[in-house]
């Protein structure tokens, strides 16, 4: 069963505190929560265990996982070294009706002004209940940081208004991407086409680089 809502920082704090060096499937007997055997096909278990764990709130919703608290969630699996081993998903990126949005009034802005980072064993040959939590992270992005978020989301969302959705990769973005983000490439949404029309397009969500989670965990063990 999901915990109750931390009802201040501190709380939130010491719960994900706790949890470090404990395994997934002491967490997962907890609340009552099968291990999977592998996350290829549950590939956001890890991080609505520990969801479950700390009394997040948001689910699925657009909005931050601790709303009464001003704080995201994210859960980012590391390697022996403490390096990241994948990108971070942040949130689905409007590929139409975006005209007057600015960057802070978009959901990127809003759910990376306070993120609660907590580090977990991710490599394969640990197996998913084995694997350990780490020592969790409470970080707001710094003046540079900021600006380099900003810039980022700008320079794609003019390519998305122009009309370049299907020409954004994944090396636009000094660290912030653009990536699909569906099941499978059959799934399709709209979005504005270079003439201005509607066009179909796969959807779309925002990363944040590998090279910028490694510098948030390196600034904070540092």
């Amino acid at each position: 069963m999901a915990k109750s809502s931390p009802l201040d920082l501190n709380e939130l704090m010491q719960r994900a505190h706790n949890m470090a060096g404990i395994r997934l499937a002491d967490i997962a007997a907890d609340n009552h929560i099968m291990v999977p055997a592998d996350l290829r096909r549950d590939k956001g278990w890890v991080g609505q265990l520990i969801e479950s764990e700390l009394g997040a709130l948001a689910g699925s919703r657009p909005e931050q996982d601790f709303l009464h608290l001003g704080v995201e969630l994210k859960t980012i699996p590391i390697d022996h070294n403490g390096k990241p081993l994948e990108t971070t998903y942040v949130t689905v990126a409007p590929l139409t009706n975006i005209q007057g949005m600015t960057w802070e009034n978009s959901l990127v802005y809003h759910k990376l002004q306070r993120v609660l980072w907590v580090p977990v064993e991710g490599e394969r040959s640990i197996t998913v209940g084995e694997r350990r939590i780490g020592t969790p992270i409470l970080w707001q992005p710094n003046t540079t940081q900021a600006r380099q978020l900003q810039q980022d989301w700008e320079e794609i969302m003019e390519l998305i208004a122009l009309g370049k959705v299907d020409k954004i990769t994944a090396r636009h973005g000094e660290v912030l991407q653009l990536r699909p983000k569906a099941a499978n490439s059959k799934t399709l949404t709209e979005s504005i086409a270079e003439d201005g029309s509607i066009q179909l397009s796969n959807p779309r969500g925002f990363y944040l680089k590998i090279d910028f989670t490694q510098q948030i965990l390196t600034n904070a063990f540092s």
